[in-house]
């Protein structure tokens, strides 16, 4: 007789999944989690889905659970520092992966985006940039979207909320003619490597007053002016995202 054929593992629905995602340290919102895993479910199978900044691994079980037939690759030096917290950061974020049963899903390369991009000839499916947020860093990580095809996603983290990051996507999307702007969630921007027109270029430019805003809030809370922040409609002491 024939082998049974064994079924393919169900994906499990996005409320489970970010049951677990809660636990995981970050900053990523859970309609922001929604967003990307509605970007990641139709990738093709065995295509690609690159994160460039995974932290913990909040996005990372995101993505890996939401796209079973697709491979994720999590590029994230693991810096020391208060914020990105090295090898420690690291070993959190594999702790995450094999609690999660994710770990067979996601190959970790820890290396800085900037200089793995020099060398890679792979195409991508899905694309989700949230690393280092200074200008020049992002718009270096802008350059992975050339490895995208017609039709594919990018999710970019803390555009309009960022300084960097904002400044780097108004002086490389703004002017090109390759990624068109869809929507935000929060701070999360996603993209489509589509052609764009001069209407899709003005609804870039529309969210910059939201952006000035979040750079007000910014500073009233290093200045802990909570209450001040609390009138714009920022009611916690976290930054917008």
């Amino acid at each position: 007789m024939p082998a049974e054929q064994q079924s393919p593992t169900p994906t499990p629905d996005f409320e489970t999944v970010f049951g677990q995602v809660r636990e995981i340290g970050g900053w990523l919102t859970q309609a922001q989690a929604r967003a990307l895993w509605d970007e990641a479910r139709p990738v093709p199978a065995g295509d690609l889905i690159v994160e460039i900044g995974s932290h913990q691994g909040r996005s990372t079980v995101v993505l890996a659970a939401a796209a079973p037939q697709a491979k994720v690759i999590a590029i994230d030096p693991f810096v020391d520092g208060a914020m990105f917290g090295g090898l420690a950061t690291r070993d959190r974020f594999q702790a995450n992966l094999e609690r999660t049963g994710l770990a067979g899903r996601v190959e970790l390369r820890q290396a800085k985006s900037t200089q793995l991009r020099r060398s890679w000839t792979e195409p991508i499916g899905f694309l989700y940039i949230d690393g280092k947020h200074d200008y020049w860093t992002l718009s270096d990580d802008l350059r992975w979207s050339e490895f995208l095809p017609d039709g594919a996603r990018v999710c970019i983290h803390d555009a309009y909320s960022s300084i960097g990051v904002t400044l780097g996507l108004l002086r490389h999307v703004l002017p090109s003619r390759r990624l068109r702007y869809l929507d935000r969630t929060g701070s999360l921007a996603r993209f489509e490597v589509a052609p764009v027109s001069a209407a899709d270029r003005l609804r870039i430019l529309a969210e910059l007053p939201w952006w000035l805003r979040n750079v007000g809030v910014k500073v009233l809370l290093r200045l802990r002016l909570y209450p001040l922040a609390r009138l714009v409609g920022h009611h916690d002491r976290a930054d917008p995202y």
